[in-house]
């Protein structure tokens, strides 16, 4: 591990590391695939996926069949379902906490203002299955997305070498009961849930992790249809004191490694610590720091995906975080609980984005309109100010409208 101090000139990258996430040849590449998509459709989809998945489909197997469906289930072991039972009541205990009431403002002069709360009509989830299949962000997405109402909920996949999905991702997609299922992967399949193709109707909303060509193709189709983040490797960041035990912190500094580009951190005030662990976690950093104070200042700067607090009065700490996808209090609450089982979904931000995104949200499912109502008694007392500032602008017509209701 490298050993910095919190005036080190690496960890100031580690502090803007998201201005160094954007490739140069990953963006060209991704906005020529985007343009062929949009031109071409299916086509390109399928071009693609000989290319990079290296299995060649027609058009009529981009959508899983129902029969590969009820096939899946064959090939996953007979207790899956009754462990996916307690996730599934674990995951939907949490988001059922987060159904918000609509707001209500109403005064004795007629004025009424609502707040009018919609699920999305349609969002597709993309699921990686690049070093392996993530079964565990199928229901970590589509749980809140079904909470929330989402009408038509669309999952993308990209195939194995057989041209088939994963069988546990196939079955938890059908338990919980997701309307289209594609053997589509990487920016082509972003491209064709933004876009749409013949067959694949575009959605309003992309979520879910990926690579880096993944996360470019979020970022330039933007617009087309909503994202939830642009994500990057996954993150792991440590405060730890003396008293924390170092097998621990080891195991989850090493289960970090296990992501592709995986960032592990950590931030100690003990040279005990450093010593220890120095030689163990060969891609990752130390940050030694004087006292907590320190520690909780380089966190914040960091803003990680994941922030687990091993040492003593780890709730006293957790106050004072203000940047961090997810926190993990105390030796027995590893990151590895919030991956799979808590509850809270584990699309959490990256790349320090954690000073301004949050982790997946019932809201990320939902949009706001606001209904607004006036009387005339209402309208006549605020005639005056509305024109003071409409004139102020130079929008006479504005004023116009309002003064022409007291002719």
């Amino acid at each position: 591990m490298k050993i910095l101090k919190p005036t080190s000139t690496g960890l100031q990258k580690l502090y803007d590391r998201n201005l160094y996430a954007r490739k140069k040849h990953v963006e060209e590449k991704v906005r020529r695939i985007i343009e062929d998509v949009k031109l071409n459709g299916d086509d390109a989809v399928l071009k693609y996926t000989r290319r990079f998945d290296k299995v060649k489909l027609t058009q009529k197997q981009i959508r899983v069949a129902e029969a590969e469906i009820s096939g899946a289930f064959q090939n996953i072991t007979s207790d899956f379902v009754g462990t996916l039972k307690l996730i599934i009541n674990n995951v939907s205990r949490f988001y059922e906490k987060q159904i918000k009431k609509p707001r209500r403002v109403k005064d004795e002069d007629g004025v009424l203002l609502k707040e009018k709360i919609l699920p999305l009509d349609s969002v597709g989830i993309y699921i990686p299955a690049g070093t392996a299949p993530l079964v565990s962000s199928v229901y970590m997405t589509v749980i809140p997305a079904k909470i929330a109402g989402v009408k038509r909920i669309v999952l993308a996949a990209p195939p194995d070498k057989t041209g088939h999905i994963n069988p546990y991702i196939l079955a938890v997609a059908n338990l919980l009961k997701v309307d289209e299922i594609y053997k589509i992967g990487g920016a082509q399949a972003i491209a064709a849930l933004a876009l749409g193709t013949k067959t694949i109707p575009k959605v309003d909303k992309i979520i879910g992790p990926g690579n880096m060509y993944v996360t470019e193709a979020k970022r330039q189709l933007f617009g087309y249809a909503d994202i939830d983040m642009l994500a990057g490797p996954s993150e792991l960041a440590i405060i730890a004191s003396r008293n924390s035990n170092p097998d621990y912190i080891l195991a989850d500094l090493e289960s970090q490694a296990e992501h592709a580009g995986g960032l592990a951190i950590l931030i100690t005030t003990s040279r005990q610590l450093v010593r220890q662990l120095k030689k163990h976690i060969p891609n990752g950093y130390i940050v030694y720091v004087k006292n907590i104070d320190e520690a909780i200042e380089v966190a914040n700067k960091v803003a990680p995906e994941h922030l687990q607090i091993l040492s003593n009065n780890a709730v006293s700490i957790a106050g004072r975080i203000k940047n961090a996808g997810a926190i993990f209090l105390g030796p027995f609450s590893p990151t590895a609980v919030g991956d799979y089982i808590a509850g809270p979904s584990h699309v959490l931000p990256t790349l320090g984005t954690a000073r301004f995104f949050s982790g997946i949200c019932l809201s990320d499912f939902t949009k706001t309109s606001h209904i607004i109502s006036y009387s005339k008694k209402a309208l006549e007392r605020i005639r005056e100010p509305l024109e003071k500032v409409a004139l102020l602008e130079g929008l006479k017509k504005h004023n116009d409208s309002v003064q022409i209701r007291f002719k």
